[in-house]
């Protein structure tokens, strides 16, 4: 019997270790509680490595510009584009959200693709994942250089869906509505398919990028062979560098093998920015880009590419807070017992890298399994991605969560930043998650509180 009150849990999910330490990053971790948590290098990174990180923090805050300029370095931007600076979508490395009512959509995007024919298909799905639309390509870009047209506008509206909890306590929830007007190159497909996507906070991702696949793999039950009902599994993506198929870490979906592609991609898609990694941007034949001057070939250099990649590999993970609170260890309890860190898999070790001793090594606790789930018709965008059905998204780390609304006071929870709260973000869960979720509706205020304080706290 628990000790909680709550029903009782089938399977072992409770016995999930309790943190005990507050360096959730490992030596790394940094005493950070403000504004600024999220902005700063791993504590054990060397003073000749903090200066490549200052450079490539550098790159990622400052604007780029339109091609050609005397910043010959940050000269390239667009034509079609989202946001001219990482820093534009992450903001203060921490999570994006939705726009409010004619604001721009700068940290949030649209993903598009059409329905794709596994037969003739094949070599874009291995590629891409999917098939992104004609003409439009694989995100709505809105804004452009000038004498350049954007792709569309996004509109964004909101429904209201109410949630009672077992004690008679409402919770107000909102689902986004999202129509793209006036497209700018023809008629938009038929078939399209969105994805709405917030950008992610950027700590620890060096660490995450350190486990492991073995320890992963061992995570992974793609076919629920102990009947816990919780069945993740790895995505399997195309890694560029290597040219062949491996598994994925990164994104929403996963869908991105390292920081370095990911972090090029975002050049590409976000900016309209070539690498050398992504020779080409989102832009399409019928856009016409070319008819704009370009910042040099590849616009991000080499040198630059890898400051950046440093830059996003090297950002430190906050410490937990209030362990010593009651309430927070009850919830500590509560989040085991509940179910939640059987996606959400609170402890990690890193494996040896020669050249990064700062995120060897390490004792972390992330809470991800980084494995795809199905989280129910809900939060479903029905677009797949590699082996990612439109149903499954990665699990999400929770390290530094109780600081996301510091960093960036207008952050939204999930993969689209439509939860305004952490108990909104739970009760959008579905799918694997609704177990877990119906133990959270039936607890009552008391425990229900205890968890949300856990999750403060991280």
């Amino acid at each position: 019997m628990l000790s909680v009150g709550l029903p009782a849990l089938a399977g072992t999910h409770a016995g999930f270790p309790l943190q005990e330490t507050p360096d959730t990053g490992g030596k790394g971790t940094v005493e950070q509680s403000d504004t600024n948590a999220y902005s700063l290098p791993q504590n054990n990174l060397s003073m000749t490595r903090r200066l490549d990180f200052s450079v490539g923090n550098s790159f990622f805050r400052n604007p780029w510009v339109e091609a050609p300029a005397s910043t010959t370095a940050r000269d390239g931007l667009g034509p079609l584009f989202n946001t001219n600076s990482c820093q534009g979508c992450h903001i203060k490395d921490g999570r994006g959200h939705p726009p409010a009512v004619d604001e721009p959509p700068v940290s949030l995007f649209l993903r598009l693709a059409v329905p794709a024919d596994p037969d003739k298909d094949t070599d874009t799905l291995l590629t891409h994942g999917f098939k992104p639309a004609p003409v439009y390509g694989s995100q709505l870009q809105t804004a452009a250089l000038p004498g350049g047209k954007p792709e569309a506008d996004m509109k964004l509206t909101w429904k209201t869906v109410t949630k009672t909890l077992a004690d008679g306590t409402r919770v107000e929830l909102r689902e986004p509505i999202y129509k793209i007007e006036n497209p700018n190159y023809g008629p938009l497909p038929e078939n399209l398919l969105i994805s709405p996507r917030v950008a992610p906070p950027m700590i620890g991702m060096g660490l995450l990028e350190a486990i492991p696949v073995a320890g992963l793999k061992d995570l992974a039950d793609p076919h629920d062979e102990d009947g816990d009902g919780i069945s993740g599994r790895l995505n399997q993506v195309w890694d560029l560098e290597a040219e062949k198929t491996v598994p994925g870490r990164f994104g929403w979906k996963a869908a991105e093998p390292s920081v370095h592609q990911q972090s090029m991609g975002a050049f590409a898609g976000d900016m309209g920015l070539t690498s050398s990694l992504k020779p080409t941007t989102d832009c399409t034949p019928e856009q016409n880009c070319d008819q704009f001057p370009e910042g040099g070939q590849p616009e991000v250099s080499d040198k630059i590419a890898n400051f950046v990649t440093f830059y996003a590999k090297s950002l430190a993970v906050p410490a937990r807070r209030d362990m010593d609170d009651a309430s927070v260890k009850k919830g500590a309890r509560l989040f085991n017992e509940t179910g939640c860190a059987a996606c959400h898999t609170p402890r990690h070790t890193t494996g040896t890298d020669p050249e990064r001793p700062d995120l060897s090594n390490q004792s972390i606790w992330p809470y991800t399994d980084m494995l795809l789930h199905d989280m129910g018709p809900a939060l479903a965008d029905g677009r797949d991605e590699f082996l990612a059905s439109g149903n499954e998204w990665r699990t999400p780390p929770l390290w530094g969560i109780g600081l996301a609304q510091t960093v960036n006071p207008q952050a939204g929870f999930l993969h689209d930043g439509r939860a305004r709260t952490l108990e909104e973000a739970i009760l959008w869960h579905g799918g694997e998650a609704a177990p877990s979720v119906a133990r959270f509706r039936k607890s009552g205020a008391e425990n229900r509180e205890a968890l949300l304080d856990f999750l403060n706290s991280l």
